[in-house]
């Protein structure tokens, strides 16, 4: 299928998508939805869209936003979304199972409470996103070098471009959540997610309008990140989600998505390892203490009918919960095959701990360890050739290649790595969090550097209501074997082993 095509099809969905929530207004109904202003169905969508804005612009915490979330089993929710990312402990590759996912916003709100809002809100249909803007000053200052895939803030992300202010994130989401709560019927949802701005250069697949940035680098882009179906079961022990199509790559504390995100920069860890993949995934909630998870994908960030690329992977995780909901375990096989180097073949095996300490403070702790076999040698001919020879297609951001022994034309590359995140709540609107990081890249097949690095980051996130995040923060980082900042030829002595960097987003939700 050509990128023509697929561009066809993906716009096709997006107009059907838009089209269903006038549609459903069109039923005749003219009831709003319960909790809207007497007479409120005969005012205009934006004066509802004004009123709704009003309203979420003056939400201070008192009294919560929407009910508090559902939780199958009897566990606590260990924390609250504002001002937190999340409200359960994140597994990836579902929606949280027991849980109500019906997204809240002003867009949504302006819809439900005008004609046929009852039977729109009953359909769990809804159109939401963000905007995002950010930037930073550095102690960098060489623009990056796309051809080499290094210079600027790299490899920090997602400011590669140091002392500069940017489109990071418009994303919309066309979205049916399946109430995942109830265990009587079988239910169905899905999602389309369309982002545009610069951090499509972390989020795209190859095959998925990927010439945007392999043939042309341009600094801003459209990604249609997620594009899936889910089938809930209820009946299958205490539930299984079944989700298919292109998905969030199922572990990690990050998110690519600004808003499902603790702090705007993201931790070295998160920045090398897969993004998302091309598959089904099987998620089953066994007791309120385990979950289990079976996956089988076309490989990390390639879509499935680039033939020369895919390959049939399986995945399996499981997430155990304590007996209070303020610890939770979640290893996962993130991707096993003949681990073979290829687009972004790595074996990826990773473990997270959530733990809450205290109604103020918890913790969130990765590690993971990835690995690839037969990589070519960047420091041998032969190697370099078939660098060259295997993506001939592509202009910019091609897989690296390893740093070998000069005698050898391939070799076994791998990186492990470990991030820690202690959090602070100040209130229902203040929250910070203090980051440490750590990255082995042994071979430099993740970042073009054999070196060692450390991280460490402190964010600090204040809402506006509940509708427009600041997310200041400082953050210092250390190459100790390499000069991997501010070198944009990846040449030995042309950077710096250190990077300083004040940056900030401020992300209005829609």
């Amino acid at each position: 299928m050509d990128s023509r095509r697929r561009a066809r099809i993906i716009a096709a969905s997006l107009c059907v998508a838009l089209a269903a929530a006038p549609a459903l207004a069109a039923t005749g109904d003219d009831t709003a939805a319960e909790g809207c202003a007497a007479g409120s169905a005969a005012r205009s969508f934006t004066e509802r869209l004004s009123a709704a804005y009003e309203t979420h612009l003056g939400w201070n915490g008192a009294d919560p936003a929407e009910p508090a979330p559902r939780v199958a089993g009897g566990a606590e929710v260990p924390v609250s979304n504002p001002p937190w990312p999340y409200a359960t402990w994140n597994i990836g590759g579902t929606n949280a199972i027991g849980v109500e996912n019906l997204y809240a916003s002003a867009v949504m709100d302006a819809l439900y409470c005008g004609r046929g809002g009852r039977a729109l809100k009953d359909s769990r249909f809804t159109v939401y996103g963000w905007l995002e803007a950010g930037g930073n000053l550095s102690t960098s200052h060489t623009r990056y070098n796309y051809a080499t895939g290094s210079g600027g803030n790299a490899p920090a992300a997602y400011s590669f471009q140091p002392n500069t202010v940017q489109l990071d994130q418009f994303a919309v989401y066309l979205e049916r959540t399946p109430d995942v709560v109830q265990r009587d019927h079988f239910d169905w949802g899905g999602r389309l997610t369309l982002l545009y701005g610069a951090d499509y250069k972390y989020t795209f697949s190859n095959g998925v309008f990927s010439n945007q940035y392999l043939d042309r680098a341009r600094p801003y882009g459209f990604d249609p990140v997620m594009y899936y179906l889910d089938f809930w079961f209820p009946k299958v022990a205490q539930g299984m989600n079944v989700r298919v199509g292109r998905y969030i790559s199922i572990p990690d504390i990050e998110a690519q998505l600004a808003p499902n995100n603790i702090s705007y920069s993201h931790s070295l860890l998160y920045t090398f390892d897969p993004y998302t993949e091309h598959g089904v995934v099987a998620t089953v909630k066994l007791d309120r203490h385990w979950q289990v998870q079976a996956q089988l994908n076309a490989g990390n960030d390639i879509g499935p009918w680039v033939k020369s690329e895919r390959r049939l992977t399986p995945a399996a995780c499981v997430m155990w919960t304590s007996e209070s909901g303020r610890d939770a375990l979640y290893p996962c096989m993130n991707g096993l095959n003949d681990s073979r180097w290829r687009w972004d073949n790595v074996q990826h095996a990773v473990l997270t701990w959530y733990h809450k300490f205290d109604a103020r403070w918890h913790m969130d702790t990765e590690i993971y360890y990835l690995w690839q076999s037969d990589t070519p040698n960047v420091n041998n001919a032969a190697g370099l050739a078939r660098l060259a020879r295997t993506y001939d297609y592509v202009t910019y951001g091609a897989p690296g290649g390893a740093h070998c022994e000069p005698a050898l034309a391939s070799c076994y590359s791998y990186a492990y790595a470990a991030v820690n995140y202690i959090n602070y709540t100040f209130g229902p609107r203040d929250i910070a969090t203090f980051r440490t990081d750590y990255l082995n890249d042994a071979r430099g097949q993740r970042t073009g550097y054999r070196s060692r690095y450390y991280e460490v980051d402190l964010s600090y996130t204040h809402w506006l209501g509940d509708v427009i995040e600041l997310r200041p923060e400082l953050r210092f980082e250390h190459a100790r074997e390499a000069p991997a900042y501010d070198n944009p030829a990846a040449s030995p002595g042309a950077g710096r082993h250190s990077q300083f960097m004040v940056a900030a987003d401020a992300i209005v939700h829609f």
